[in-house]
This record gives structure tokens, C-alpha cells and sequence, in this order.
């Protein structure tokens, strides 16, 4: 392999993680990429951080739905019925899809929310990339995601709280999830071992995909998870609590990855072929830099109550904790808007190399 090759590794950013942390620090540091409403108060517009289009797969209309993790006796009755009902009204808000629908040449998005489950076993205490997508591979394998439309649902994985939440692409082998799955050394086969970093440091949650299935059977499952932000009994800080309920920073957590994965579905693929110089044909919506839409809004708020907030539903229904995306409108952060934003447009020049080094983006708010 040539130096050239190696120069331009492709791992953008597609971690929720939070601002000033040790792990936005250490995601950043791997990161590399391919060269009228009011942008949030207190947030500089960046247009060198603007979005561009690289022709990956995008989902226009989005399916989604929850399992809770770690059997009913982790979760508070209340917080999965909040959960559910704030994040289908959020991602399904006019308004806020005023802002999302830039990245989309027809300018209509839509999103639908199917029921959520809780998934049986006790909590798990740690729970890596390994363990999630071995999980993703199994419920596949015993028919829980079928009936699905594969192309364009993503299925979010809420963690409980205290369970702790890496990048490890290997399985635990100790947790409750990774004890019940079969073939764990299937995953995340040609993927580099990334180094690990947590939820203890600033994680929040991740997205990315799987193939799963083999011969007719097969399929490209997109998933999401997230942790319970909160602060431990320890005194530690697991994830990225910036609400006044814990709930309200899940639903925060999981719009930002939502948002990502319908723009950036593929942003797994496009880690997977690493040193290929066509690796970022897999990318959707990424800045030079490799941010996913999310990312950049929270690098940059100081404090992160200027782009996590709660914002009213166009429908004068009550109020949505959200994470504000970037928006190529206005060059940075965008809250809710009554008017469509004009299609961004940007697309790759031909002539761009690429270097998407970073590892993937899987931080959720911060």
C-alpha cells in the first residue's frame, strides 16, 4: 500500500460526545475527511464546518424504534413512556425538520415511530460496540426485526442506568448481553481495534450498521444507542447529563444520532474500507472535517445549554428536549424554524481527496 493510501484513511466523527472531554479529545485526534432563522445565540457561524454531500445512502423517510435494554425492572415506567412520546414528536416536528430537510433535494422528510420493547435479562455494567452489534446480529437472526424496511429504520438501544457504554469492537464477554449471543467473533470482521474509550469520559452513544443474514436473507441494519446520562453513586459522570431529568438527555442523545443516521447512514461502511481511496463514496452529509450534522453544534457551545434545549412543537402540544443541528443555512446550530431551509446543495468536488480519519461518530450530545 502506498503512503498516499495510508494518508487518506477515511474515519469521520460519528460519536456523541461531550465538549472538552477525554473522549471528544481522543475521537478528535483520529478524525480526518475528504478536502431565515437565527444560528443559536451565542454560536459563531462556521462555514468551513459546513455539510457536504458525498453521495452515501440518506433516509428521506425515516423508521425508528426503541428497545430498552436490561428487562423492565431497570426502567422507570414513566421514563419509557416519556422517552417514546418526546423522541416520535421531536423527530416528526414541522419545525424541527425545517431544519433536516435541507440535506434532502426534494426538501420532504418524514419519520415514523413504531412501538418500543423492553428487552428481557438484567443490566448489563458495561456494554461495548461488540456487544451491541452481536445483539443487532442475533435479534435478526430470531425474526424480532423483521418486518422491517431494512434501507430505512434504525433501531435505538437504551442503555439503563449505571451500565456503562465503550467503543470496544470486541464483545465484553462478561456482560449479560454478550453471554447470551452466539459467534461473537463475527463482528466487525476488518475493522481496526480502535482504542476504547467511554462513557465515563464523555460518550454519550453511537450509530452505525451491520450486515446481517446470508444468501437471500441478507440486510444492512442500522442501529443507535445511547447511555442513561446521569451522575453515578460513585460521583462519576456516565455520559452527557445536561437536563434537569435524565430522560429528557436520552431523548437529546437519540434525536442527535437519529438525525445523523438519516443523513450518514453508511458512515460504518465508509470506516470498514478505511484505506480505500473510494471509502468516502459510502459518506453522506459530512464537514471537510468529518463531523456528522451533529457534532460540530456541541465542539462548539460553551455552555451546551445553548444547543440542548427544550423547544416548543410546532403544534403548540408542549415541549421536546433536542440537541440543535448543524445547518448549512445559517453555518452552524439551528434551532427550529417555520420555513423550510433551502436545499444545502454542496456536493464533493471531483478532484477532493479524501482523508475521513477519526473514528466514527457515535457521541450523542455533548
Amino acid at each position: 500500500m502506498t503512503p498516499d493510501k495510508w494518508k487518506y484513511v477515511v474515519c469521520p466523527l460519528r460519536v456523541f460526545v461531550g465538549h472538552g472531554t477525554k473522549a471528544e479529545k481522543s475521537f478528535r485526534s483520529r478524525m480526518t475527511m475528504p478536502e431565515t432563522e437565527a444560528i443559536a445565540p451565542g454560536v459563531a457561524p462556521t462555514p468551513s464546518h459546513d455539510l457536504i454531500f458525498h453521495g452515501g445512502h440518506t433516509i428521506q423517510d425515516l423508521v425508528f424504534t426503541n428497545f430498552y435494554v436490561g428487562g423492565s425492572a431497570a426502567w422507570k415506567a414513566s421514563d419509557i413512556q416519556n422517552i417514546d412520546q418526546a423522541l416520535s414528536k421531536a423527530m416528526s416536528d414541522t419545525d424541527l425538520n425545517n431544519v433536516m430537510s435541507q440535506y434532502f433535494s426534494s426538501g420532504n422528510i418524514t419519520s415514523t415511530f413504531k412501538p418500543s420493547q423492553v428487552l428481557a435479562g438484567p443490566p448489563p455494567k458495561i456494554v461495548s460496540q461488540g456487544d451491541i452489534e452481536n445483539l443487532v446480529l442475533q435479534l435478526f437472526k430470531a425474526g424480532t426485526l423483521n418486518g422491517f424496511d431494512h434501507a430505512s429504520t434504525v433501531f435505538n438501544f437504551m442503555l439503563p442506568s449505571g451500565t456503562i457504554l465503550n467503543t470496544d469492537p470486541a464483545p465484553t464477554n462478561s456482560g449479560t448481553i454478550a453471554a447470551q449471543l452466539e459467534k461473537p467473533s463475527e463482528v466487525r470482521k476488518g475493522v481496526p481495534v480502535e482504542n476504547e474509550d467511554d462513557s465515563t469520559q464523555g460518550l454519550g452513544g453511537y450509530h452505525g450498521s451491520v450486515h446481517a443474514g446470508s444468501g437471500s436473507n441478507t440486510a444492512t441494519v442500522y442501529y443507535a444507542v445511547g447511555v442513561y446520562s446521569e451522575k453515578l453513586p460513585d460521583g462519576r459522570v456516565n455520559g452527557i447529563p445536561v437536563f434537569d431529568q435524565p430522560w429528557k438527555g436520552v431523548v437529546a442523545t437519540f434525536y442527535h444520532e437519529l438525525n445523523e443516521a438519516r443523513t450518514d447512514a453508511d458512515v460504518e461502511d465508509a470506516i470498514r474500507a478505511g484505506n480505500d481511496p473510494s471509502a468516502t463514496k459510502f459518506l453522506g452529509w459530512t464537514s471537510q472535517q468529518g463531523e456528522e450534522c451533529g457534532d460540530f453544534p456541541v465542539a462548539e457551545a460553551n455552555p451546551l445549554a445553548q444547543v440542548f434545549k427544550e423547544v416548543e412543537l410546532t403544534d403548540k402540544s408542549g415541549t421536546v428536549p433536542v440537541q440543535f443541528q448543524y445547518s448549512d443555512n445559517v453555518h452552524g446550530p439551528e434551532g427550529p424554524r417555520t420555513t423550510p431551509a433551502p436545499f444545502a446543495g454542496q456536493v464533493k468536488s471531483k478532484g477532493a481527496k479524501a482523508h475521513a480519519g477519526g473514528k466514527k461518530k457515535r457521541a450523542v450530545a455533548g
